[in-house]
């Protein structure tokens, strides 16, 4: 229903404005504290990067993550990140993440991101706490912190919004009678605006797409190509399913049946078995598989997504970013002489 009056020209939302006005005058408090340094805001020494959005949730922020700390890595630097935790509930902050850390502790989009890379991660509710814990704990060159645009206790050097191309900003009003976090005056501000699809894109805005790669086996790591599978029931439990199953649709693959289940949903066994017989294949998101890993059955898959960003595009993006670190690095080599 709350979709439907965000994105669908319902005049519902006038129920909502006045929530709206308040939650606007709110956040506009804050961040004026913040700016005018009646509160504090916290810098390091190491770059910081923000890749967040201005809408809740669903624009595939942390795919851009994957991506900025894959490129890093390969130039040679020490990438961190750090993430609030959505959804886990450890018994103490700040959480540096290992092997053995869960999703039900740390969340599942930061358990993804470090499955996939291996980078230092940490996670608090307040992200300022998590840098320090990296920072303690490992040399890094830069910092990436998945969301957290709108966490201005923390100092950054560069900012990213992530849209969505297909639903841009719906109505454009403010929680809870629209999606947005900030109103869009915000990306006027930033250093990038990547545009989730080739749909709707302005002139200051670059776009990326999103590819696959194989599916691959939850419980044993086999890889397959995503046509092989056969019978195949889709589930996604993430802020815009519709995104996931129309990208099986593109690959030519019409599920049996789609199932969706909220974002961070926590999963047991029993839910995802009565979704398919052993004769069917389970395929699901990366994000929902990182929560399964612990009671996975044979038949059960799960499809990786990567950002693809064209070249030119690439070396614009990440030159702000390299000049940052390589301006750092100067700075540190001559506080030493």
């Amino acid at each position: 229903m709350i979709f439907y009056i965000w994105f669908r020209a319902s005049r519902l939302y006038w129920i909502l404005l006045p929530f709206s006005w308040l939650y606007g005058l709110t956040t506009a408090f804050i961040r004026y504290s913040y700016q005018f340094n009646w509160l504090k805001v916290h810098r390091f020494p190491t770059k910081i990067v923000v890749v967040g959005n201005l809408t809740v949730g669903g624009n595939g922020k942390t795919p851009v993550v994957l991506w900025l700390v894959d490129k890093l890595q390969k130039k040679g630097y020490r990438v961190g990140v750090v993430a609030r935790g959505y959804g886990g509930k450890a018994k103490r902050y700040p959480l540096l993440l290992n092997a053995s850390t869960t999703s039900d502790q740390c969340g599942d989009e930061p358990l993804l991101i470090w499955r996939r890379t291996g980078v230092p991660i940490a996670v608090a509710p307040k992200r300022v706490e998590a840098v320090k814990a990296l920072l303690q704990t490992y040399p890094l060159d830069v910092i990436i912190t998945d969301d957290g645009l709108q966490h201005y206790a923390l100092g950054r050097d560069i900012e990213w919004i992530v849209v969505d191309g297909d639903r841009r900003f719906g109505n454009g009003w403010w929680l809870p009678a629209g999606p947005m976090r900030e109103r869009t005056w915000r990306l006027e501000t930033v250093q990038a605006i990547i545009t989730n699809g080739n749909n709707n894109i302005q002139f200051n805005e670059v776009s990326m797409t999103f590819t696959i790669g194989n599916a691959i086996n939850i419980l044993n790591g086999e890889q397959r190509a995503l046509t092989s599978l056969k019978l195949i029931v889709a589930m996604a439990g993430i802020s815009y399913p519709p995104r996931f199953f129309s990208i099986l649709r593109k690959e030519g693959i019409t599920p049996l049946r789609e199932v969706t289940f909220k974002d961070h949903q926590v999963y047991r066994q029993c839910m995802l078995d009565e979704l398919v017989s052993p004769e069917e294949q389970l395929l699901m998101t990366e994000k929902d598989a990182v929560k399964c890993f612990d009671f996975a059955r044979i038949n059960w898959w799960y499809l990786p997504i990567n950002v693809q960003i064209p070249l030119d595009v690439e070396k614009k993006l990440l030159k702000p970013i390299l000049q940052a670190i390589k301006d750092s690095s100067l700075l540190s080599l001559k506080s030493k002489y």
